[in-house]
């Protein structure tokens, strides 16, 4: 993704995988010096004892360099460990410590590729170190290689049985792939040998959070900051999964308090964007916005580099006039959402100004008709060594960069624009469906009979814990789909057959609209929401554009969803009518309250 997404949280953290390397005792390390077999004992044996003392010689040269390395690498001083443990290998190139510290080293400035090649020099040439192995773990799931990192875990915990880091390490790889009770079987007999770790009460609390049970995890941080209540990891964890069962202010002073007391830029980094998002949620936007350009520090994990080369915009740039080149970043709803800035921008360049604008592909034909003197393309995003890169190859296609005056990522300006609840407009709606395919959905709605047609949906395509638990399971949709009177259209993008199913076997029928891929022909979704009655449904791609074309919305939120901004309702869309549940994860309330308001809304006809 573009630099991390403003969510209710990140990812729970635990202590692992460490980034701290073991400290080891220096081997001798020279290529044997071995001689032809013809040679006799005497000679045989010289030989050996010389090459001995060439390795102890070098082992001594090597030492005061690989110590150093060390106490950079904790001191998080990567390049100057770098440095040393260069100079080490000039020494002796065979040195698999040397390799290993250079390894680390690189991997803390985000060089995964060249710390990958490290470790495998480092293994190749001690094949027996299971630590090597333990850090090829550690970088494997630092590049989203999950199941990779769990089998270098589970190398290096058979070969050191009863290793709290090991389990430690394992458990979060087993985590992160939603194998919760995998995750729970390797660390509840680590807890068992260990109860003093913080380490490993961190751990399960990030798991149960991640299976959904927020309060219990908030019991495993509180054990673990008992222990040590200087936890800084577990300070954070708990904040995180405060904010989302509804204590904003509760999370923001656990979070605060968190980082001064970690190390690692990447970790200060990944804090300080959580903090950003605290302080949305608190409703203290100027203060959130400013924090909110953690997200391009390089030293963070998921940051997106931008392919420009031109000046970057500030609160303080003036824009009249000149040449404004906006990217859009983060999830597609969050650029949906975002753009709501674009016509204070265009007001601010003027009539002579020029606005640039690169968006997610299918977003072009929606945003180059909601703004049309604006000249639209869109961004492509690859990996470069397993970071993120965003370029806009249709400006030089346009003609290169030299027309661009300044640059800026779309998010960027709400800073200026946005500092407070009250700054937001009270329009209705910022983009533009094509009018005709509005009349087009209109016409095949109406065959449908005389009453109100409520598109639905109800889920997101990212898969994941993290994201899953924002969204009610499907079952619990009856209330609102047992209505009488509507007719009820799928607006479910992806793969959405078993639901439907489930809603036929209870006697529902959702109606699927014909010759349009929910997914792919965004525009085409604009002018179908536009055509309803009404949308109900969660947050996400859908929901945005629909409230952003001005469509009749109902938003299902959760109680710490950043985007109210500390309100009970989304400023971004007036007319959006949110319905919160009274707690995390208590959807059976919010749904009879959605219910409840249809039947009313809508009541059946004599």
């Amino acid at each position: 993704m573009a630099a991390k997404s403003l969510k209710a949280s990140p990812l729970p953290t635990s202590d692992s995988p460490s980034a701290q390397p073991v400290v080891m005792v220096a081997r001798p390390a020279g290529a044997p010096l071995t001689a032809p077999s013809s040679v006799d004992t005497d000679q045989t044996r010289a030989l050996a004892r010389l090459n001995d003392a060439v390795a102890e010689l070098k082992a001594q040269a090597l030492n005061p360099y690989l110590h150093q390395a060390i106490l950079d690498i904790q001191a998080d001083q990567p390049q100057s460990a770098t440095n040393w443990a260069t100079k080490a290998l000039e020494i002796d190139e065979r040195s698999a410590l040397a390799w290993q510290l250079l390894g680390i080293a690189r991997e803390q400035t985000g060089d995964f590729l060249t710390s990958l090649k490290c470790f495998e020099s480092a293994i190749l040439l001690d094949p027996d170190n299971s630590e090597i192995a333990n850090d090829l773990g550690r970088l494997a799931f630092r590049m989203g290689m999950k199941e990779m990192a769990s089998r270098f875990f589970s190398y290096f915990l058979a070969r050191n049985p009863g290793s709290p880091d090991g389990a430690n390490n394992l458990a979060c790889a087993l985590r992160d792939e939603m194998r919760f009770n995998d995750a729970i079987e390797v660390i509840r007999p680590a807890i068992y040998a260990h109860p003093d770790k913080a380490m490993l009460w961190n751990t399960l609390g990030s798991i149960l959070v991640e299976q959904g049970d927020l309060a219990e995890g908030v019991t495993f941080f509180d054990e673990s900051l008992r222990l040590d209540e200087s936890h800084a990891k577990a300070r954070y964890n708990r904040g995180n999964a405060r904010a989302q069962l509804g204590d904003a202010l509760g999370g923001l002073d656990d979070v605060e308090k968190a980082i001064p007391g970690v190390v690692l830029e990447s970790e200060v980094a990944m804090m300080k964007l959580a903090r950003s998002s605290l302080l949305l949620s608190c409703g203290r936007l100027g203060e959130g916005w400013d924090a909110y350009e953690e997200r391009l520090n390089v030293n963070f994990a998921d940051v997106t580099h931008f392919l420009v080369d031109r000046p970057s915009w500030t609160p303080d740039s003036e824009l009249k006039g000149k040449s404004l080149l906006v990217i859009g970043e983060q999830g597609l709803g969050d650029e949906v959402m975002f753009a709501g800035v674009l016509p204070d921008l265009i007001k601010s360049l003027g009539p002579k100004g020029k606005l640039w604008l690169a968006v997610e592909p299918r977003l072009v034909p929606l945003m180059q008709r909601s703004f049309p003197k604006a000249v639209v393309g869109s961004h492509v995003t690859y990996r470069v060594n397993h970071h993120v890169v965003r370029g806009m190859p249709f400006i030089d296609d346009a003609g290169g960069f030299e027309q661009i005056d300044i640059w800026t990522p779309l998010a960027s300006p709400l800073r200026r624009f946005r500092r407070s609840v009250e700054d937001f407009p009270e329009r209705t709606s910022y983009l533009v469906p094509d009018p005709e395919r509005v009349e087009h959905w209109r016409a095949i709605l109406a065959e449908l009979g005389d009453a109100p047609k409520v598109g639905v949906l109800w889920k997101s395509l990212k898969n994941n814990s993290g994201r899953m638990r924002y969204f009610s399971p499907f079952e619990q949709w009856r209330p609102v789909l047992d209505t009488p009177g509507l007719r009820f259209v799928n607006l479910q993008y992806g793969d959405c057959d078993d639901e439907l199913a489930m809603a036929r076997d209870m006697g529902i029928d959702i109606w699927n609209p014909p010759g349009i891929d929910l997914k792919a022909d965004l525009d085409d979704v604009a002018a179908l929401t536009s055509a309803m009655d009404l949308v109900v449904g969660p947050a996400n791609a859908t929901t945005n554009i629909a409230a952003a074309c001005g469509a009749p919305v109902w938003m299902i939120s959760t109680p710490g969803a950043w985007p109210k901004l500390g309100s009970g309702h989304y400023p971004w869309y007036p007319q959006v009518r949110v319905f919160n549940p009274p707690g995390y994860n208590n959807w059976d309330p919010v749904m009879q309250e959605v219910a409840v308001a249809l039947a009313e809304t809508y009541p059946p006809k004599a």
